[in-house]
């Protein structure tokens, strides 16, 4: 059995006037819940997330993604957070302003993070705790181990100069890809993305991601929404530990943990595709779940309003939808994917 899939591309400005690239994959009956996506340091959504995507959008679900400013096809220096807090805010602009849409405001709404994602996802529930319905954190980024925080005198050191070279390419990283994805040709196929950042952190960036790390710590206790956190056992890039510590002292009554063995960082785009296949069953088995039981609750909730905030659509490069439903920017060149239930190798159809 085959599902087709619809992807979409569009363009937003927020409110700080940089362009920013958005995405989405649509099934073409109407989606069982939302699920926006929240991609990791360095990363993009129309490529690196694209199979997530996918397979979700197979699943029933509609998966909106965005590339955070500085990456991917986003505008803005490459791979540099000026504020973390800026990302936190573009994100919650443009999802919320998918979730007022009259086609989508009844539907459940689901935060999907992976790594530093995982931390844009946690503050977007911080913002706005009783908003979403669930999240789901892979190897979030909420905790530093212990085995690489930095001393608080190297930390004085360099946040006294950063004002001064908050640009500069200075922190000494090893190379990430090698140590987070362990499939050796899905490796070389992510080091081929040119939208991915490969060179050494910016001294700010990473400053704002020691900081946002260490607040998330701290505030773990006021976690209070549904979430499924997965680890791969043998992940040398966030530890382990972070998502135990997530699980112990989140306060939400609804919380799920699943930890792999033997499986890396990157257990949704790195490992080989049995492994893929058996980690992808069990986050579309969470938001199914979810998704019924939020669908048999029956309350007075709280009506959407529509939110500018900020998000002014600029362009469209992408657009499926049929004719006599199609009330979205149109494209030129139609896109689609089919994807078998099964197992089965993704399929890209593009339509020229």
């Amino acid at each position: 059995m085959n599902i087709e899939v619809v992807y979409q591309e569009d363009y937003i400005r927020n409110r700080r006037g940089v362009q920013l690239f958005t995405c989405r994959w649509l099934p073409f009956s109407s989606p069982k819940a939302l699920v926006f996506l929240c991609h990791g340091y360095g990363m993009e959504c129309s490529g690196f997330m694209r199979g997530c995507g996918i397979k979700l959008a197979c699943a029933g679900f509609a998966v909106f993604g965005i590339d955070y400013e500085g990456h991917g096809r986003s505008r803005g220096a490459r791979c540099y957070i000026k504020k973390f807090d800026n990302i936190i805010d573009d994100c919650n602009d443009f999802f919320k302003s998918i979730c007022a849409t009259e086609e989508y405001r009844d539907k459940g709404k689901f935060l999907y993070g992976e790594s530093m994602g995982g931390a844009v996802a946690l503050l977007l529930h911080k913002k706005d705790p009783s908003f979403w319905n669930g999240a789901v954190l892979v190897a979030p980024m909420c905790k530093i181990s212990e085995k690489v925080k930095p001393h608080p005198l190297v930390v004085n050191v360099l946040t006294r100069v950063e004002e001064i070279i908050p640009k500069w390419k200075i922190v000494p990283t090893k190379d990430v890809i090698d140590s987070a994805f362990k499939d050796p040709i899905k490796r070389e196929e992510i080091r081929s993305n040119k939208l991915i950042y490969q060179d050494k952190p910016r001294l700010k960036t990473a400053l704002e991601m020691l900081r946002t790390s260490m607040s998330l710590e701290d505030s773990l206790h006021e976690i209070m929404m549904p979430f499924f956190v997965l680890h791969g056992e043998a992940d040398t890039v966030t530890d382990p530990e972070v998502s135990k510590a997530l699980y112990e002292k989140a306060s939400s009554i609804d919380k799920t943990m699943k930890l792999y063995p033997g499986m890396w960082h990157g257990l949704t785009s790195g490992e080989p595709d049995e492994n893929v296949e058996i980690v992808f069953s069990d986050i579309i088995s969470w938001l199914e779940k979810h998704t019924n039981e939020r669908d048999h609750i029956t309350s007075i909730q709280r009506p959407i309003p529509a939110l500018s905030n900020g998000v002014v659509r600029l362009a469209t490069t992408a657009s499926v939808l049929p004719e006599k439903v199609s009330k979205k920017p149109r494209t030129h060149s139609p896109v689609r994917y089919l994807c078998g239930l099964k197992g089965r190798r993704l399929q890209h159809h593009s339509a020229m």
